[in-house]
């Protein structure tokens, strides 16, 4: 077992209700967890909660048998990447300098990059496309080469798990689908990588599980088809939804239109 939750409960200054409230998991090497639902339903508190970022209130969150809190920052970095959802570029670094953050906790505040660090850091960005952009300041990138950057920044930490809140955000067709392709890749190599992801098809052809929040609670966790259910789905987002099989075998979800309702159809006759 890598990483483990278990009735994980946050609850935020000034609100009544709580952002998570008895949400458990447990992730092991070699398999890929898909957390989605709807917005404000709990999931980028979760991976706050899962890195010891925020408060519990209950429950509690374990790597490698030992609580989250208790691990030193640098310790905890060698072993977990994060990629939170929002971050602005703070100072003008060029990509390539951007992505060798992503070994200091290997190296510490004053030692240099050695031959293994810049080979990691070549490692990354060539898994992330960014070979051709090693020396764009990062203030100058689009909005979806800074996601790449970013991951490629959490790639060259070596890490054995992924914790990644919406790493697909502002990446076209092309990007999207290479960085699901790469983090099924890593995750047949042996990582174990928790996404959150408001792409539910994408979700269900790519991840071994996955878990659907709402309003802070577990509606419903397993394979991607025992999850997206259509009257799962539709309560929980509060839209219609059609149900239907990709030729892979996997779920895939369709918003109807209101006009798709079998008792809109026969009010329009």
């Amino acid at each position: 077992m890598i990483l483990e939750a278990a009735g994980l409960r946050v609850r935020y200054p000034g609100l009544e209700a709580p952002a998570l409230d008895g949400v458990s998991l447990r992730l092991e090497a070699g398999r890929l967890i898909a957390v989605v639902g709807p917005n404000g339903s709990g999931k980028s508190t979760l991976i706050r909660a899962l890195t010891g970022a925020v408060r519990l209130e209950g429950g509690q969150a374990m790597l490698g048998g030992r609580d989250v809190t208790a691990w030193a920052p640098a310790e905890f970095a060698r072993r977990v990447g994060v990629v939170t959802q929002r971050e602005d570029p703070v100072f003008p670094l060029k990509v390539q300098e951007s992505v060798l953050l992503g070994r200091y906790a290997h190296l510490g505040p004053v030692s240099p990059a050695g031959p293994a660090d810049l080979a990691a850091v070549r490692q990354a960005m060539a898994r992330c496309d960014l070979e051709s952009l090693a020396d764009r300041r990062v203030d100058a990138l689009s909005g979806g080469e800074w996601q790449r950057t970013r991951l490629a920044r959490a790639l060259a930490q070596e890490p054995e798990t992924l914790l990644l809140d919406e790493p697909t955000a502002s990446l076209d067709i092309r990007h999207e689908m290479e960085i699901f392709e790469l983090i099924r890749r890593l995750v047949d190599g042996g990582l174990a990588v928790l996404i959150m992801t408001h792409h539910l098809n994408l979700a269900a052809r790519y991840a071994d599980e996955m878990l659907l929040l709402s309003g802070g609670r577990v509606a419903a966790n397993g394979r991607p088809a025992e999850v997206l259910r259509q009257e799962v789905l539709g309560a929980v987002f509060g839209w219609p939804v059609a149900v239907t099989t990709w030729c892979d075998g996997s779920p895939q979800v369709v918003p109807l239109r209101p006009q798709d309702l079998p008792d809109t159809k026969q009010d329009s006759h």
